[in-house]
Formats: C-alpha cells, structure tokens, sequence
C-alpha cells in the first residue's frame, strides 16, 4: 500500500509541498485536515470511537470523521470520501470555518493542522468500518459539551478544541 501523504500548507492555506502523514505528525509540521459533523433531524450529533488499534488516541469518541485531503482534492471531496470509508454512507457536506491548531500526544506525535470543518445531515445509522471505527452513537449537542467537561479523559484532543468552535457556530446559525 502507498504511504499516505499530507499536503503541507502556509497559515493561509497555500499548499507548500506533501509529507508522508508520520513524518508531518512528528515533526509537528502545519498540514490540511478536514473534520466532519453529522447532525441528524434531532440535531443531534453523531460521534465515533476510533478504533481500539489505532495508532493515538484509540477508544476514544470524537466528531463523525475526519482525516486529510489528498493532493489536488477539495475539501468537500475529501470529507465525503472519508465519510464513506469510515461511516459507509453519503451525504452532502457544506463547510462551516477553518483554523489552526497543534495538539501534542502522549505518544511523542503532534497535530498541527489547518482544519476545514465541514457539517452534513443524515438520520440513518451507519455502516461503520470496523478498522477504522469501534462504535458510534448519537448524543445531544448539550450533552456532547457537559460530557466534554464532565470527562475529557474519553474524548480525542482535537475534538475538545473543534467542538467549542462548532457548538458556538451552531448555534448563531
């Protein structure tokens, strides 16, 4: 199989160049990501938790999915090839904001990410990749942000730094 590769990219989201994907994470260098939030009729959010062999932060639940683009494919693109692989559905996708974070694991990795959050709808349950994905549930906006503070412990780091930005955006739409 290929080595996966991240596009390298300025603060303003200028491709610069492609790293292989464990490189740009332990050298901490800024890489296009994207992060996808599924809302159903409820408005109700469905999270996933990543599968217990993933390589940093396993178990952990975090937003629907969310990975990298792939040089020369679009934001939208890309987070709706990602949906299919890890959540076995489609939907349409719009895009909400992007900006930039760098979250550090125990692990000696670091994320440091442009990230485009992108918002889709859909109510059926998914047909999770079980290599990708341990379990999914769906869980009230307001519980999401209560269980975030009530045990952080259980969540991935960069959905604790996405989801205050999304549970604000949200909620002036």
């Amino acid at each position: 199989m290929k080595e996966e590769k991240v596009v390298l990219v300025d603060t303003e989201d200028n491709p610069i160049g492609t790293m292989p994907k464990m490189e740009a994470h332990e050298k901490a260098v800024l890489h296009r990501a994207f992060s996808v939030f599924i809302l159903n009729e409820k408005g109700e959010l469905m999270l996933q938790q990543r599968a217990l062999h993933k390589y940093h932060s396993p178990g952990l639940w975090t937003n629907t999915c969310c990975s990298h683009q792939r040089e020369g494919e679009g934001n939208i693109e890309a987070g709706k090839r990602r949906l299919k692989e890890e959540m076995g559905f489609s939907t349409s996708l719009e895009a909400l904001f992007s900006f930039i974070y760098k979250a550090p694991f125990d692990n000696g990795l670091t994320e440091h990410e442009l990230d485009h959050v992108l918002l889709g709808y859909y109510k059926e349950p998914p047909m999770i990749n079980l290599e990708e994905v341990a379990a999914w549930k769906w869980m009230n906006l307001d519980a999401v942000a209560k269980a975030l503070e009530e045990n952080p412990e259980e969540f991935t780091v960069w959905f604790k730094i996405i989801f205050d930005r999304f549970y604000t955006h949200i909620n002036t739409l």
